[in-house]
C-alpha cells in the first residue's frame, strides 16, 4: 500500500507542476458545455422563404399568413431560379391555370416540409374562403330574387354558379428527391469535418513522435533551415493528406449514394484545402504539446467547435452574435463551398472567396509554424 502511495503522489506532483495539462481537464469540458449550452439552447423554429410567379392573391395572402413562411413575389421563372441558386428563397410556385409548379431547393428537409405543409394549407385556406364566398353571393342572390317576387325559396340556386377546377400541386427538386431526408443535407459537412479530423491527428501525432524521440532535435542541430523542414513535413504528409481526402469524399459519394449537382472535382479541391488547414494546424499543434496525452487534449478544444459551427446546426437559428463569431473557424468557409457546389451545382469560381480564405488560413498557419520551431532550436 506505502508503494502504491508513493506512486500516487509522485504522479500528483508532475501532474500539479503540468500547468497546461491541468488548463486542459479542468477548463476544457467548460468550454464546450458553455457552446453546448448556446447552441442548443437557441432559437430551433425553421424559417422559409418562398417565391411566387403569377399565383393568385388569394393563395398568395394565405402562403403568407402561415407561421415562419415569408412570401417573395418575382415576375418570372428564371429571377426565381436566380434567387434559389443564391440562397435568397428555399422554394417558388409558379401558377399555371388550375395548376401549381412548384420547386424545392431541397437543401434543407426540415425547410422542405414546412414550404409543403405551408402551401397545401394555404391552399386549402384559398379554397374554403372561395367557396364561402360563391355561398354567399349565391344566397344573397337568392334572397333578392325573394324580395322581387315575393316567394320564398330556402334551397339555393347552384346550378348555375361557375364552376372552378381544383388546382393540383407538382412537386419538383432541384437537390435529390421527395425521399431525401436531414442525413442527406448533412453529408457535405460531415466530409469536411472527418478529412479535418483525420488529417488533424495524423500530422499532430507524426511532429510529436519525432520530438519525443528527438529526431526533430538532431534535425536542428543540422544548418538546415526551420522554413525547410515545416515544408518538408507539409510535402510528405500533404500528399499522404491528399490521398486520405480523395478515398475519403470518392468512398463517402459511392457508399451513401450522394447526389452531387457540380462536379466532383471541385468538391475534392475543397477538401484537399481543407486537409491542408487540418495539416497545418495538427503541426502547430504539436509544436505547443509536450506529450501524445496532451495532444490529445487539443481535440475538443480546436476539433470539436468546428462541428458546431461548420452548419450541423442550421445558422439561421444561432443568436447573432455566434453567427458571427462562426466565421473565425476554417470549417464555416469549407462547409459553405461544398454545400454550393454538392447542392446548388455552382463552381470554384462562384466559391472563390471560401477558397482563398482557406488559402490564406493554411499559409499563415505554415508561418506560425515557422516561427515556433524556433523554440526548440538550441543555436
Amino acid at each position: 500500500m506505502r508503494k502504491i502511495n508513493e506512486i500516487s503522489k509522485r504522479l500528483g506532483k508532475e501532474l500539479l507542476k503540468d500547468k497546461r495539462t491541468l488548463a486542459m481537464i479542468l477548463l476544457a469540458p467548460i468550454l464546450i458545455m458553455w457552446l453546448m449550452s448556446l447552441v442548443f439552447s437557441a432559437n430551433t423554429s425553421t424559417n422559409v422563404n418562398v417565391g411566387t410567379i403569377n399565383v393568385n392573391n388569394g393563395i398568395r395572402t394565405e402562403l403568407s399568413d402561415v407561421k415562419n413562411v415569408k412570401v417573395n413575389q418575382y415576375k418570372n421563372e428564371k429571377n426565381a431560379k436566380n434567387a434559389m441558386k443564391n440562397g435568397k428563397i428555399d422554394a417558388f410556385v409558379s401558377q399555371k391555370d388550375n395548376k401549381l409548379d412548384v420547386i424545392y431547393s431541397n437543401t434543407d428537409s426540415s425547410k422542405t416540409s414546412l414550404a409543403k405543409m405551408g402551401l397545401q394549407s394555404s391552399l386549402t385556406n384559398s379554397t374554403l374562403k372561395n367557396l364561402s364566398n360563391k355561398v354567399e353571393t349565391l344566397a344573397n342572390a337568392n334572397q333578392q330574387m325573394q324580395i322581387k317576387t315575393g316567394a320564398t325559396n330556402n334551397n339555393l340556386n347552384v346550378k348555375n354558379a361557375p364552376k372552378q377546377s381544383a388546382l393540383k400541386i407538382s412537386n419538383h427538386y432541384v437537390y435529390g428527391n421527395s425521399k431525401t431526408n436531414y442525413f442527406n443535407t448533412l453529408i457535405p459537412i460531415l466530409m469536411a469535418f472527418f478529412v479535418f479530423l483525420f488529417v488533424f491527428l495524423v500530422s499532430g501525432m507524426a511532429l510529436l513522435k519525432e520530438r519525443t524521440s528527438g529526431t526533430l532535435d538532431r534535425l536542428l542541430a543540422t544548418p538546415v533551415k526551420r522554413s525547410e523542414i515545416i515544408l518538408g513535413y507539409l510535402q510528405t504528409y500533404g500528399l499522404l493528406s491528399i490521398i486520405q481526402t480523395i478515398i475519403i469524399v470518392l468512398v463517402t459519394v459511392w457508399l451513401l449514394n450522394i447526389q452531387i449537382v457540380g462536379s466532383i472535382l471541385s468538391v475534392i479541391i475543397v477538401n484537399v484545402l481543407v486537409a491542408l488547414v487540418a495539416l497545418t494546424a495538427g503541426l502547430l499543434v504539436s509544436t505547443l504539446a509536450s506529450s501524445e496525452f496532451q495532444m490529445v487534449q487539443f481535440i475538443p478544444v480546436i476539433v470539436v467547435p468546428q462541428i458546431f459551427f461548420s452548419g450541423i446546426i442550421p445558422f439561421d437559428s444561432l443568436p447573432h452574435w455566434l453567427n458571427i463569431a462562426s466565421y473565425i473557424l476554417p470549417l464555416r468557409y469549407a462547409t459553405d463551398a461544398q454545400s454550393a457546389i454538392v447542392f446548388n451545382g455552382k463552381g470554384l469560381t462562384d466559391v472563390w472567396v471560401d477558397i482563398l480564405i482557406l488559402i490564406i488560413y493554411a499559409m499563415v498557419l505554415t508561418i506560425i509554424n515557422i516561427v515556433g520551431l524556433k523554440r526548440y532550436r538550441k543555436v
